[in-house]
């Protein structure tokens, strides 16, 4: 049997859960009205019930994302919830806090949030032993990593392939806590890794000034899905919950057709759900909201990541401004450019710049507000507005599921029969009486071209089979009045006829990895305690929101390298690394100050709050 792979879509709300399915996701992921990582995204268990219906349709399937850190006051709240949810038919939930898997749950499958610390086989191994059905990998991982979870363990493996990156350890963040008591484990980050920073040595010698250096490219992974899918991932990952429409069609039909062609004629992979997208736009990734883009560490440590003119979009690469003329602009490829699109360029001080296009007269490019720019200048373009007119059409990616019409004739009428493409049948019969056509042309072309007329409906017909005995002859009204009635049979059929998977969780006591557990494993109430124990766990701390120490925390971990950055790695750059830096590097935001800490062995960096007393090894 073949193994399906699956596109994982964002839905911010249900228009875009649906518009996601039509762009062609197998499966897409939304907030619920608590409890999820974006507060900024939820949606109410009515609207949730109405995507899961629309999705169903198509074999899709809907997550819902249920992935905030829980206080003992919630619990009872989040397990109403997620009998809601069950009862509406949802597919699975993401959760991150170990509660979730105390409860007494009906029968719904759980996927571990990548907040839950997936980065290592015997972790996930843990997960899956206890009834986790799938595992949201971290996102730092890479391809051997990859595949050594994969080797120890059949769970289900996701994996981000599009859109932000978090530049802390997915769950492991604390500056929105330490800065405001924002808790993006409790679904408020207040994104203080994409703030300008001043960068201070240990002499107080200012290196840097008001770059945003946390702040990193976005992830593009979409020449990487054979390998990641040869390594065992199944589930591709878009991000973008608080994205637009554009943003969400776009990256789901560009990996959509990326995925159809690895998979045609393939003998071991196979799509995850129904029907075919049929596109009225050519999908580009760098043609809505991007930072520039990076495959992050999926092939390891190879290239600079960051991002540090600017948090905001910098869109498509048009060309270089070649000379400015009558208060207007001669750029390079501007027979791309339309009236109104939104133009990005970094400026002669090294920051983000921009403006809008007012009009184009004779390939010189005139803005809304003229800005000197010096010739040479790569210009890109960070809103299309055609191109995003045309996408947020509703008729810009349309999906249809393949049927068949077999059309035959009843001892009192007529009978028509439609099987689609997974095998599902509908049947409705007339009654009429059968009169012999006047003249003596053949009526079944007309009657094939009336039957193929699905309109709205989200079939499309492949093949028509007429089996009639004589010429009969039907008015138009009663060939549109059956199939009519045989597709609005055959979508509650679908609908009805779809199979959910289920899985009741039961209380396991295999041991958990390690015995003692730090504050990143975020235990908040009692029943995440009560689970670690069961699994042998002794030490447990709090997690940071309820034992925070201001001015001396940890909090940040990360792959992402500042000295790296500026080029002064020890193990990557020894040859071209110029003179060592003089730590401790700190980092400073008006009064906020941050301490870098290199942690060379595992190739990993903490940031610290200002007070915290620091320990400095040698680099290897």
């Amino acid at each position: 049997m073949k193994k399906k792979i699956e596109i994982l879509s964002p839905a911010k709300n249900l228009i875009q859960g649906m518009a996601a399915i039509n762009a062609g996701a197998d499966a897409v992921y939304i907030g619920a009205p608590q409890f999820g990582a974006r507060s900024n995204a939820t949606n109410s268990v009515e609207d949730i019930a109405e995507l899961v219906k629309y999705a169903h349709l198509f074999k899709a399937q809907v997550f819902v994302v249920i992935n905030t850190i829980l206080y003992d006051d919630e619990l009872a709240d989040c397990k109403k919830l997620i009998y809601e949810l069950y009862d509406i038919g949802v597919d699975a939930l993401i959760v991150q806090d170990m509660a979730i898997m105390e409860m007494d749950l009906p029968p719904i499958v759980i996927h571990a949030s990548t907040q839950a610390n997936n980065r290592d086989p015997q972790h996930v191994k843990f997960l899956k032993d206890a009834g986790i059905k799938r595992v949201v990998l971290a996102r730092e991982l890479n391809l051997d990593q990859i595949r050594d979870i994969s080797n120890a363990t059949d769970v289900e493996l996701e994996f981000f392939v599009s859109g932000a990156l978090c530049v802390s350890f997915s769950g492991n963040c604390y500056m929105s806590v330490a800065n405001g008591e924002r808790s993006a484990n409790r679904g408020s980050c207040a994104q203080n890794c994409r703030l300008p920073y001043n960068l201070v040595d240990g002499t107080g010698k200012t290196l840097i000034s008001n770059s945003h250096l946390l702040s990193i490219k976005d992830l593009d992974l979409s020449d990487q899905l054979p390998n990641l899918i040869e390594a065992g991932i199944t589930s591709f990952k878009i991000e973008g919950r608080l994205k637009d429409i554009v943003y969400v069609k776009n990256n789901t039909s560009f990996l959509r057709k990326k995925l159809d062609a690895f998979l045609e004629n393939n003998d071991k992979y196979q799509k995850a759900s129904s029907g075919k997208t049929f596109y009225n736009f050519e999908a580009e990734m760098d043609r809505s909201f991007n930072r520039g883009y990076t495959n992050y560490f999926v092939n390891k440590r190879t290239e600079k990541i960051g991002s540090w003119e600017s948090p905001k979009s910098q869109g498509q690469l048009i060309g270089k401004l070649i000379e400015i003329k009558n208060n207007g602009y001669i750029i390079e490829n501007s027979e791309k450019l339309n009236n109104g699109d939104g133009l990005y360029f970094i400026n002669e001080e090294g920051l983000a710049d921009g403006m809008q296009i007012n009009t184009i007269e004779n390939n010189v490019v005139f803005p809304n507000g003229f800005k000197p720019v010096k010739p040479g200048t790569l210009i890109f373009r960070n809103s299309d507005s055609t191109f995003n007119k045309l996408v947020e059409r509703e008729d810009s990616a349309i999906r249809k599921i393949s049927v068949k019409l077999i059309f035959s004739e009843t001892k009192d009428g007529f009978e028509l029969k439609a099987i689609d493409e997974d095998g599902h049948e509908s049947k409705v019969a007339i009654k009429s009486e059968k009169e012999v056509a006047k003249t003596e042309s053949n009526l079944e072309s007309n009657i094939k071209k009336n039957l193929s007329k699905t309109g709205n409906t989200p079939f499309i017909v492949d093949e028509i089979d007429i089996q009639f005995s004589g010429n009969w002859f039907l008015p138009i009204s009663k060939i549109n009045e059956i199939r009519r009635a045989t597709l609005e049979q055959l979508i509650d059929t679908r609908i009805r006829e779809y199979h959910r998977d289920e899985f009741q969780i039961t209380k396991t006591d295999h041991p958990y990895p390690v015995s003692k557990l730090d504050f990143t494993y975020n235990v908040a109430n009692q029943k995440a305690r009560d689970f670690y124990k069961r699994h042998g766990v002794t030490e447990i701390e709090k997690a940071f929101e309820l034992q925070w120490d201001p001015g001396k925390s940890r909090v940040m971990t990360t792959k992402y390298c500042v000295k790296y950055e500026l080029g002064k790695c020890a193990r990557y750059q020894r040859e071209t690394m110029g003179e060592k830096v003089v730590e401790p590097l700190v980092l400073k935001h008006g009064e906020n100050e941050y301490k870098l800490k290199f942690n060379c062995k595992p190739c990993e960096m903490e940031i610290w709050e200002k007070d915290a007393e620091l320990e400095f090894e040698e680099e290897d």
